[in-house]
């Protein structure tokens, strides 16, 4: 659409330079002010000419009247005044021919804005706390920050995917003593299932016995020393919790470059605190170490505790330092939970304060909002969770059984039914502003009807299956081209834009409501027009706009995690 809004753009200039003989707006200013009409019965494009109204000293409604006076454009068919906007309708034959001409060059390619051509990003997401195994909690940083990974790859940027495992902190002095007085299985054959099983009898019995605490805080303190024992311990927790994890990012399609987790910035930290020192922003408050940021309306910031042990911000300040000297990003994304938003602020200006002025404009935090379930908090350690494992298992079976009744000789049933099973579960949550607050309905999230994944899925197979019957010959009649197919060319169009959208506002939900605009533009061509029985000419045109959907929403089912089967 953006080659059309340029091309109607650079006649509206000229008509300007004409009529009002001024060259005080140029082309490129004019293609940004134009808009989709909120009716599609006014037209297809607007222009708003009370933005000129200044400029050329005339109202509204007389600047759109002249401008449209002997309007010509390839694109636009009809033209025509409304008040102070002049309104456009694009001609259906030259638009779906610039559209799908686009596509079939473009391939795979269209839609993307090449902004992130030289220019690296690091995405950090996913981020469990290692012994805990993956529920719902964790689906919103993981699909959010895989898809914004995708996103920014298709916008041409070398990206680094981190999973900052949560795997230091006290919570692990827990986890050795509760193994050692409670465990019933061998390191080698525990499962997660095991350890999150520990991590609930630790804090049942620390209710009881507040001295386990206290044992708990001592046996981190030695894993921080290095105890071989304590080290050998964590290590396995850790070679558990991976083992069961990749499991969910096999399902999911994703892949990391680094698990480089809290823990691997432990001998970091000392040099970025001692860089504070020197800047001399630390201060010592109630004996805990701390960076006062009441100037910039926030409460300070704490770095070490008083008994010296670090906080996350000396941990997170310490990670963006390492790398930004060992990727060169040109930004780093964090997706987390809004409820760290104000951590994030803190950390992000410290990190300015220490001189380092790429803080303020490469750091980004995007915040998700909090999924709870029937309205309360999730919670390991009282085993308030839907584990991701127990919800994709539920939905794929749901998928195997609808496959089984509906089309039992479907080739590879198996991984057909996990691949739309699990698409669902990500279209539903995805289908979400990202900061909205989720109360989770398993129902909800499996129920296949309507707006759904496996609708989009079943649309990209109903592609497949139109191209897979047709004689692909033949010589494409645009100008047979009618409003069903009008429609669909504007659906197409509007890709790139969508694309562009989600990636300033990192957003994914864009693209998963445009999927849904996308099928329903396609199915209703497919409802409204023959395809296979048309006459050759018709038919060439209609298959190349089969095709062009195809590839779109391809494209647009990889960016939001969700694969594409053939058949289903």
């Amino acid at each position: 659409m953006q080659a059309v809004k340029n091309s109607v753009a650079a006649a509206l200039s000229r008509a300007v330079a004409e009529r009002f003989g001024t060259d005080a707006v140029t082309s490129e200013e004019i293609a940004a002010m134009l808009e989709y009409p909120p009716d599609a019965a006014m037209g297809d494009l607007a222009f708003p000419c009370f933005k000129l109204s200044k400029s050329l000293r005339a109202a509204p409604p007389a600047i759109a009247a002249r401008l449209a006076e002997g309007f010509s454009d390839p694109y636009i068919a009809e033209t025509s005044v409304a008040g102070g906007y002049l309104n456009f309708r694009l001609a259906a034959g030259a638009f779906v021919s610039h559209v799908v001409s686009d596509i079939e060059r473009q391939g795979e390619r269209y839609g993307s804005p090449g902004t992130g051509e030289g220019k690296t990003v690091v995405l950090d997401y996913s981020s469990p706390n290692v012994a805990k195994p993956f529920h719902i909690g964790h689906l919103g940083t993981t699909v959010i920050g895989h898809s914004l990974k995708l996103l920014f790859a298709f916008a041409g940027y070398r990206c680094v995917g981190i999973n900052y495992l949560g795997d230091w902190g006290t919570q692990f002095g827990k986890m050795i003593v509760a193994f050692r007085r409670w465990g019933s299985v061998d390191i080698d054959r525990a499962t997660v299932d095991d350890l999150v099983a520990l991590y609930v009898k630790f804090h049942e019995e620390a209710e009881r016995d507040p001295s386990l605490n206290d044992a708990a805080r001592a046996e981190f303190t030695r894993l921080e020393h290095g105890d071989p024992e304590d080290t050998a311990l964590w290590k396995k927790f850790i070679e558990i919790s991976l083992k069961e994890y990749k499991v969910t990012y096999d399902q999911l399609g994703i892949e990391f470059d680094s698990y480089a987790g809290e823990s691997f910035y432990s001998d970091k930290m000392p040099a970025a605190i001692e860089e504070m020192r020197r800047a001399g922003l630390l201060e010592i408050d109630d004996g805990a170490s701390v960076v006062r940021l009441d100037d910039y309306g926030m409460p300070p910031c704490l770095i070490l505790k008083r008994d010296g042990s670090s906080l996350y911000p000396a941990r997170d300040i310490a990670a963006a330092l390492y790398r930004k000297k060992t990727y060169g990003f040109d930004k780093c994304v964090y997706v987390t939970s809004a409820g760290q938003s104000l951590h994030f602020k803190q950390w992000f200006k410290v990190l300015e304060l220490m001189g380092y002025p790429w803080a303020k404009d490469e750091l980004v935090h995007v915040p998700y909002g909090t999924v709870s379930i029937n309205g309360e908090k999730l919670a390991t350690r009282t085993g308030n969770v839907i584990l991701l494992r127990d919800l994709f298992r539920m939905a794929i079976e749901k998928v195997r059984a609808i496959i089984e009744e509906k089309t039992p000789d479907l080739p590879d049933k198996d991984k057909v039914a996990e691949e739309v099973g699990v698409g669902a579960v990500v279209f539903h949550y995805l289908s979400n502003n990202r900061t909205r607050d989720i109360n989770f309905d398993l129902e909800t999230a499996l129920s296949f009807d309507g707006n759904t994944g496996p609708y989009a899925q079943y649309s990209y197979a109903r592609c497949c299956s139109i191209l897979e019957k047709a004689d692909a010959s033949g010589v494409p009649d645009y100008a047979a081209a009618g409003a069903a197919e009008l429609e669909l060319s504007r659906a197409l169009s509007r890709f790139g834009e969508t694309v562009s959208a989600a990636l300033t506002d990192y957003e994914p939900s864009y693209i998963t409501r445009y999927i849904l605009d996308l099928c329903t533009a396609f199915n209703r061509f497919y409802h409204d027009c023959p395809i296979l029985s048309a006459d050759a000419p018709t038919k060439a045109m209609r298959l190349a706009l089969v095709r062009s959907v195809k590839t779109v929403l391809g494209t647009a089912l990889h960016l939001i995690c969700l694969k594409t089967p053939n058949k289903i």
